[in-house]
């Protein structure tokens, strides 16, 4: 007869100290930034895509194009610097690293990966108007290294 006594009166007891230490235990699962990330630099130009037809060949860069990729191609951006792309549209945003040079037509600022695309919600339309906001430059390192390409 004590025996379950015991048992009961043992769980008992843990029920509030579940309900004090667990809140105390809990940590955050994405560490919050305080303040927002600014950009360098913020400008609008029209953005196309470009997929799986590409899949397998080889970027400026020399890396190895993925059309799932978080990638883009720029005319003149140092490679590996980190650009968001947001479509105004929808709100929806992206950020990306430039790999590539490109695009080649007139009255195009940048092409995006097809999942980039598929993202933001550029597929059906194929060029759109976004905003671009440059987020990070590469070291001063890589720009000289790719300057002697």
């Amino acid at each position: 007869m004590q025996r379950p006594l015991f048992i009961a009166w043992a769980a008992i007891r843990w029920v509030p100290l579940m309900f004090l230490i667990a809140p105390v235990m809990e940590a955050p699962l994405v560490a919050h930034l305080s303040e927002p990330i600014k950009p360098i630099k913020v400008w609008v130009g029209n953005a196309s895509w470009y997929g799986p037809e590409f899949n397998g060949k080889r970027t400026a860069d020399g890396e190895t194009f993925s059309a799932e990729g978080l990638t883009a191609a720029h005319p003149n951006l140092p490679f590996n610097s980190w650009v968001r792309i947001v479509n105004p549209r929808n709100g929806k945003f992206e950020v990306v690293r430039i790999n590539d040079r490109g695009p080649y037509q007139e009255g195009r600022e940048i092409d995006v990966s097809y999942r980039v695309a598929r993202k933001i919600g550029l597929i059906h339309s194929g060029v759109s108007q976004v905003r671009l906001e440059l987020m990070q430059l590469p070291p001063k390192r890589d720009r000289a290294d790719e300057s002697q390409k």
